[in-house]
């Protein structure tokens, strides 16, 4: 896969991509292995080529989000800053992913401030429609939540949702 036509990477000079390609590492997952812990120090970022892997939050593993189409990214508390990941990430089949170190990615998004700002464009974007997609799937598991049924067992309809 040519990454200048994923997503994260549309708009970019081909240099630009070319010398972020030559900084991965291109490593092969079982299913079931953990990419990184909630908590765990946040090193890498990842590129999905082949597979799918499932991201989740807290102790019982509420799912919040399933990478599976070549050329999603992951792993984005590694480049804004933040010292551990905020999910974790488990291969749920074999997986193909290109994985890049914080710090190396991160010099080449400063020394090339154009493609730099793109980039992260482009990753505001993708956390954006997870952020959308985290609102619609806590919104229609809290209507029951938010609907009380009186000890009745009927659901009592408000005035705002009628």
């Amino acid at each position: 896969m040519y990454f200048q036509q994923a997503d994260l990477f549309w708009g970019m000079s081909r240099n630009f991509v070319k010398e972020v390609m030559n900084v991965a590492e291109k490593e092969s997952y079982q299913k079931g292995h953990f990419l990184f812990h909630e908590g765990d120090p946040a090193t890498y970022f990842y590129i999905l080529l082949k597979g799918r892997i499932k991201l989740t939050i807290g102790e019982i593993g509420q799912m919040v989000h399933t990478v599976d189409h070549a050329g999603e990214a992951f792993g984005w508390s590694s480049l804004i800053d933040r010292d551990v990941y905020s999910a974790s990430a488990e291969c749920r089949e074999d997986t193909i992913l290109q994985k890049f170190d914080r710090r190396t990615l991160q010099k080449i998004l400063e020394e090339d401030p154009s493609n730099g700002f793109i980039f992260f464009k482009r990753l505001a974007g993708t956390i954006g429609y997870r952020l959308l997609c985290s609102y619609k799937m806590i919104s229609s598991s809290s209507i029951a939540d938010t609907s009380p049924t009186l000890g009745s067992g009927q659901i009592e309809h408000s005035e705002a949702a009628a």
